[in-house]
């Protein structure tokens, strides 16, 4: 693998979006390219839906 993420990729990313199975397949697709998990998810309501934010981080940065 090289140590730099794919496609021009960042090597922090925050993804977000409403709380959903979408959501979680992104972040899967994240961990599966090689970033991993920085960080607790965090929550909020917008008044309609829950939001929901996971910061990755690629998995040659310490952090």
């Amino acid at each position: 693998m090289s140590d730099l993420p794919p496609n021009g990729l960042p090597r922090y990313r925050v993804l977000t979006g409403p709380d959903d199975a979408k959501f979680c397949h992104r972040v899967s697709e994240a961990l599966e390219l090689g970033y991993r998990l920085y960080g607790s998810p965090t929550l909020t309501y917008d008044g309609e839906q829950v939001v929901v934010g996971q910061a990755v981080l690629w998995r040659g940065d310490q952090g």
